[in-house]
């Protein structure tokens, strides 16, 4: 297994880890210094239980259908990208789909340093507002 294949290993198990909800197990997968998670509308974090308790206030559920990964290197550091589509259940109880993500991550002695999230709920929330209006 390459070193990409490796680092690509970590971020799913990573982001599968988040997505159950199991700190603990997402908490192994970062590394022991600075942390920092970036995600839409520039709300940032340096902790997976913070980004885990601010997204429970949005979202029921949520989870993510992998369609691409990719790794390389850059400087002494690895960084993953991965994309794909999110669904799940807003905290009002409807269900939404097919809102595009991309998560872009940079990994240093095979544990997570920084992940930056961008993804088309917003948008999605406004369309199904205006879906609403109409």
């Amino acid at each position: 297994m390459t070193e990409f294949e490796r680092a690509i290993d970590v971020v799913l198990a990573y982001l599968d880890a988040v997505e159950r909800r199991d700190l603990e197990a997402a908490e192994s997968f970062v590394g022991d210094g600075d942390l920092d998670l970036i995600f839409p509308g520039g709300r940032r974090f340096s902790s997976v239980k913070g980004a885990l308790l601010r997204s429970s206030g949005r979202y029921a559920r949520i989870s993510k259908k992998i369609t691409g990964t990719d790794a390389w290197k850059s400087e002494q550091n690895l960084r993953v990208l991965v994309t794909g589509t999110l669904a799940g259940e807003w905290r009002d109880g409807s269900a939404f789909s097919d809102v595009r993500f991309i998560d872009w991550f940079e990994l240093h002695d095979g544990k997570i340093l920084r992940q930056h999230v961008w993804n088309d709920t917003g948008e999605k929330l406004v369309s199904d507002m205006k879906e609403t209006q109409q």
